[in-house]
């Protein structure tokens, strides 16, 4: 007390950020809040992962493929002939009205859309055995088909959502209407360390709709995936210095704006906006010459390309997004999700005309799909590499219209491969005419635990307080598929 009037002594917060100011190195208030020592008493805090696995992984870097709009199941990766057999009749007229289950012919009467009324509409495409496994897959996947012995299947999958915000749920695992969550790639960049400080250990490829554009959310921007495009002139935007500014010249304003960014992080350390801000601004500048060194495919043999599919117009496009996938992985990028045919439902959503619409897509990925996992494998990166080839939902064993198939959550096919997963598996089954998951049946977040677990993550260590998840939210691992 002076002259009768209290003192008032400084929040802890405060006098560390003050005795921050008085170091040469002026972020290092900003740091401790960052490694959570600034504000380890006060309220609202939490120590962040360590970026270290919590227990030993299998894994190090995920790849996450996903075609946009719903690819059918059974005419991919889940051959139901009995469609065929019984074409042009309702499932009411077919020897599967009169199951023995009455459980079974009540979830069919109640799905959406789809009820035993409706007429089966035959498979589009012939199906063949594939590989030493002699895993049935159809005649549009060749390609991934010649890898089937190193992929491992799920044919047992289920969602919630009957529309395409499905995108979102197998993305976060939550439904769209729930509100917005971190998708899986958010967490994964949330819980572990870097494995190249020049690159982005979260990168984006392809559209991405505005219902699945962000992945942070309440973990933050700085964990929302990059956008890149397979461009080494323009991978980026805003990745060039303006007005034609000299190496020098961009490093004294780039010195002097994370000067005045640490400054505010001192006043503002739990800004994760702010934080975000900075971490951007210092990636930014190492990626001008990293990111374009990684997609640029000079040094790459023309046999390399051509298993990619670059010297064809169809798989042109897609191909050079795997092959840039490849090259960023074994620079040390962490988490890559590759989007195809996005814009409007996604291009996968065969409501009509399916045999030309999955004609057409699969074209485009097949080749180039089959390509990065040969690609990987003689490189002796698959072992440590995730690869998962996904959809939001499969689609009807009956018809829509005249020669579609409608949007179907009730049971659809998934594979993974690399990163400790067995190979020349088939886990999981829909019932006859690929309706209904029914053994082994899985939600979205099992795909979402068995990644995880392979990447050495324990996904309830990753709560933050406040933000306890539901038991569903964080899936079981697939233990059968795990080698």
């Amino acid at each position: 007390m002076m002259n009768g009037t209290p003192r008032v002594l400084p929040s802890r917060r405060t006098f560390l950020a003050d005795c921050g100011l008085g170091f040469t190195g002026l972020a290092l208030s900003a740091m401790l809040a960052n490694d959570g020592v600034l504000n380890a008493n006060e309220p609202g805090s939490w120590q962040p992962p360590s970026g270290k696995p919590h227990f030993a992984p299998k894994a190090k870097s995920v790849i996450w493929l996903f075609m946009n709009g719903g690819a059918s199941h059974v005419e991919s990766f889940d051959p139901k002939p009995e469609i065929t057999k019984y074409a042009g009749q309702s499932i009411s007229e077919t020897p599967y009205a009169a199951t023995q289950d009455p459980e079974r012919l009540k979830r069919r009467e109640v799905a959406f859309n789809v009820t035993i009324r409706q007429k089966l509409y035959p498979l589009q495409v012939g199906f063949r055995k594939y590989g030493e496994s002699g895993i049935e897959l159809s005649d549009w996947v060749p390609h991934m088909g010649s890898c089937i012995d190193d992929i491992a299947v799920v044919r047992s999958m289920w969602t919630t959502d009957d529309n395409h915000g499905a995108q979102t749920q197998f993305h976060s695992g939550r439904h769209m209407l729930d509100g917005e969550f971190p998708t899986l790639g958010a967490w994964v960049d949330y819980g572990l360390g870097s494995l190249n400080d020049n690159l982005p250990q979260f990168i984006s490829m392809g559209r991405r709709e505005y219902w699945n554009a962000k992945d942070g959310h309440y973990l933050g921007p700085a964990h929302d995936a990059v956008p890149i495009r397979v461009d080494p002139k323009n991978p980026l935007d805003y990745g060039k210095p303006a007005n034609g500014l000299s190496l020098e010249e961009q490093h004294l304003n780039f010195e002097f704006g994370a000067k005045l960014n640490r400054l505010k992080a001192v006043e503002y350390p739990n800004d994760p906006a702010l934080q975000a801000r900075i971490k951007a601004y210092e990636l930014a500048f190492r990626m001008q010459t990293s990111v374009p060194e990684a997609l640029g495919f000079s040094s790459e043999t023309q046999a390399i390309q051509n298993m990619y599919g670059l010297d064809e117009p169809a798989t042109r496009n897609f191909g050079s997004q795997m092959l840039a996938t490849r090259r960023l992985i074994e620079r040390g990028v962490r988490f890559i999700q590759v989007q195809h045919g996005a814009g409007g439902a996604g291009a996968w959503d065969a409501h009509g005309g399916l045999k030309a619409n999955h004609t057409r897509n699969f074209k485009a990925v097949d080749k180039p799909v089959a390509g990065l996992l040969k690609d990987l494998k003689q490189r002796g990166l698959l072992d440590s590499t995730l690869v998962i080839f996904a959809t939001e939902f499969g689609r009807t064993p009956a018809t829509q219209g005249k020669d579609g198939r409608d949007h179907h959550p009730y049971g659809f096919s998934v594979w993974m491969a690399g990163g400790g997963i067995k190979g020349g598996i088939a886990h999981g089954a829909t019932d006859e005419i690929g309706f209904h998951a029914e053994e082994h049946r899985h939600y979205v977040t099992d795909i979402h635990a068995t990644i995880l677990k392979q990447l050495g993550l324990d996904s309830r260590k990753l709560e933050l307080p406040g933000r306890k998840r539901l038991d569903i939210d964080h899936g079981k691992p697939i233990d059968e598929i795990i080698a």
